[in-house]
């Protein structure tokens, strides 16, 4: 239940930080966005609209009535003032005479009034902010206001849980002419302490921010207390599914949907443009897909015109999936997908004539797949977006599951979701911009501790990529996690794997699909080096480098391949093979014979999975050190050999090895990770070649 999170201590604290840079009432709207922002039944990943009027003196000393507004898109629990955009009040104010006015005109004179030059975009709902003459403004999706607000009796509810002095307004499309309605119902009603938008929100007001966050707070307490004692009718599970069964399932389903929502683009060299999946897998999400009314619920317009530019207007729902089957479960995905697609094309057909001029609409394909005996799967174009349609999907359940047990559901009509969807002005606040190629793909990297492996796994997050970092368990695998994550955050995945271990192998992509729903690059990283001659060599040890570096690289190749098969949008593998295996040295026979042997497997995994559009190509570096982040553990091993028979220290050894290749450079690990991004970047129609990466050593050239 909803709690007042107040603290005088806190606010003052807020006050202590931000009033003498910003002044007192943007530190005050500070404090609260945090405490409004860091609660999911108010706001999700933060996104409400909040507000402060007050005034602000410009480059000529004169003091100006100004209204800042939280920029579009921004975080309310971890935005600070500088966040916030100021616009001219007294110009905006003026607004309000105008009955026609246009979005575009909206958006123009917003864009055109803003006082600090701040590059993001006010929101659609400057102007309601603008036009509600209160101090402070808070405008919240609290859950209980839109379990209230999405039902036939909506306003008797809402009247009846939260009582006088609460506006009630049915929610036209959130920009100009939502902004003149609100000023009309509040014009009406003066002495009224907030306003309930229908399918859409609640907006609060108080002189002070305390004032208007105390209302929300209590509003929704109101509401929530209402819900919980009109509760009679809560949904029936049909067949209780257990999590792990779900869990289970996932690492099977996951690819097949994955690979069936990549849309094709005619490109050979990039034949997908693909999605990241992410599971939603809860006790109540399988009670509501295993439930009587489910389906039914599901099938019906989002909650709030927030959620239709994330979610799109309805999920698709597989009926009695076939998991013990899966072709059989790929085909009703298939036959559901394809029914999707053509019920949104004929959606889109029946409303073109609303069509804003120069709107690119979106691909037809759902972004939410909700699967009885198993939950939902969110689609985005990275985990991020891919989040907020599932952290969506969440609460959208769980209030739909309210209102069943109360009443029945009342959402948007289709023409409302669909001007909501496809208004230039949504299009630009929901951030379809192109996104780099990369950061749609998974990468899964093996041996990712070591200098090359983190070199690696830097580079291509700078690119974009989701990484999973997969090595032996330890400190060394979290430590590097840990600082990539904090640069990173929601592209880093650490997981324990044993390349020696078919198990481990298997279970390290189960871990990556249940995380990211697939992986479309294997960089095969993972080996280990001994020195010895052959005379003395003991076979135990040349036994191990033969588990880690042969039979390694055979399971990963191995579980990629049934991989790719079952995800059926192709990929790369790449393997970090090394310049011995065409220019051996002496005593490094077990590191030269078995990467040899991991070479060729790779060169013979290019022939075998070029049709399944799996590109399979190696990297020779010669002597890598160390990274940014990482020593060396090869060298670690052998290094101590190599100095004592060159008579050298540290320092002097990789001068050696900088010295004795044709373009005096010393190899980086970064050298080595651009070598792998030019074959994940498909710069070229290229498999089974060899990439030596060593400042030119003629003896190493691949013939």
């Amino acid at each position: 239940m909803m709690k007042n999170r107040w603290s005088d201590a806190e606010a003052a604290e807020y006050q202590a930080k931000y009033e003498g840079a910003w002044g007192e009432d943007l530190a005050s709207r500070t404090y609260v966005n945090r405490l409004i922002g860091n609660e999911p039944s108010l706001v999700l990943h933060g996104r409400g609209k909040t507000s402060v009027k007050t005034s602000w003196t410009d480059i000529l000393g004169q003091r100006r009535p100004v209204i800042y507004v939280n920029a579009s898109g921004s975080n309310l629990a971890s935005i600070g003032p500088e966040g916030y955009i100021r616009l001219d009040l007294e110009y905006l104010a003026k607004l309000r005479a105008l009955p026609d006015l246009s979005d575009q005109e909206m958006v123009h004179e917003l864009r055109t009034h803003t006082l600090d030059g701040h590059r993001a975009h006010p929101p659609i709902e400057t102007l309601l902010h603008v036009f509600i003459p209160k101090k402070f403004i808070d405008q919240t999706q609290a859950d209980a206001i839109l379990a209230l607000a999405n039902q036939p009796a909506a306003r008797e509810l809402i009247r009846d849980a939260l009582g006088q002095g609460v506006l009630i307004l049915e929610c036209i499309e959130s920009g100009a002419r939502l902004a003149l309605a609100a000023a009309i119902a509040y014009e009406a009603n003066p002495h009224a302490r907030a306003m309930v938008l229908l399918r859409h929100g609640l907006v609060s007001w108080g002189d002070t921010a305390r004032d208007s966050y105390e209302t929300t707070i209590n509003l929704v307490t109101c509401a929530e207390d209402y819900l919980a004692r009109n509760a009679r009718h809560p949904l029936k599970t049909k067949a209780a599914t257990a999590l792990s069964t779900a869990e289970k399932r996932l690492t099977s389903v996951a690819p097949v949907v994955r690979g069936m929502l990549a849309n094709a683009t005619g490109d050979p060299d990039w034949p997908y443009h693909r999605t990241i999946l992410l599971p939603l897998i809860t006790r109540e999400v399988l009670d509501f897909t295993d439930s009587d009314r489910g389906k039914d619920l599901a099938l019906t317009p989002p909650l709030s015109s927030d959620h239709v530019i994330h979610t799109k207007a309805l999920p698709l729902w597989i009926d009695d999936p076939q998991y013990d089957n899966l072709g059989e479960l790929r085909n009703q995905i298939a036959r559901g997908l394809q029914e999707y697609c053509a019920a949104y094309d004929a959606y889109f057909e029946r409303h073109s004539a609303q069509l804003p001029a120069g709107m690119v609409r979106s691909d037809s394909l759902p972004r939410v797949i909700l699967l009885p005996g198993l939950g939902a799967l969110c689609s985005g174009g990275d985990a991020v977006a891919a989040g907020i349609v599932r952290d969506i999907t969440a609460r959208t359940l769980a209030v739909k599951t309210q209102i069943a047990a109360m009443g029945s559901y009342l959402g948007m009509s289709e023409s409302d979701i669909f001007d909501i969807e496809c208004r230039s002005c949504q299009q630009v606040r929901s951030g379809t911009n192109d996104q780099a190629r990369l950061s749609r793909h998974v990468v899964m990297i093996t041996g990712a501790a070591g200098a090359i492996g983190s070199g690696i796994a830097q580079e291509l997050l700078e690119q974009g990529c989701h990484v999973a970092l997969t090595d032996l368990p330890g400190e060394n695998l979290h430590s590097l996690s840990d600082e990539l994550s904090s640069v990173h955050p929601s592209k880093v995945l650490a997981v324990p794997l044993d390349v020696t271990d078919a198990a481990s192998v298997t279970e390290g992509f189960g871990a990556v699909i249940r995380s990211w729903g697939g992986v479309d690059l294997v960089v095969i990283n993972a080996g280990a080096a001994h020195v010895s001659p052959l005379a003395e060599m003991d076979l135990e040890r040349f036994r191990r480098l033969e588990r880690i570096n042969v039979e390694g690289t055979l399971l990963v190749l191995s579980e990629a391949a049934r991989h790719f098969k079952h995800q059926n949008t192709g990929g790369d593998i790449v393997l970090i093979s090394t310049k011995n295996v065409f220019a051996p040295g002496p005593k490094f026979g077990a590191y030269s014979a078995t990467k040899s042997a991991a070479h060729q497997l790779a060169r013979i995994a290019s022939l075998e999975f070029a049709e399944l559009g799996v590109r399979v190509n190696m990297v020779a570096p010669d002597a890598v050190f160390s990274s940014e982040m990482r020593k060396s553990g090869l060298w670690a091993e052998v290094g101590p050999e190599r100095m004592s028979a060159r008579g050298l220290d540290a320092r002097g050894l990789e001068e050696y090895y900088r010295t004795r290749n044709l373009l005096k450079a010393r190899i980086t690990a970064r050298h080595v990770a651009k070598a792998v991004l030019f074959f994940a970047t498909r710069q070229t129609p290229t498999t089974g070649i060899t990439l030596p990466v060593d400042g030119g050593l003629p003896d190493a050239t691949p013939r």
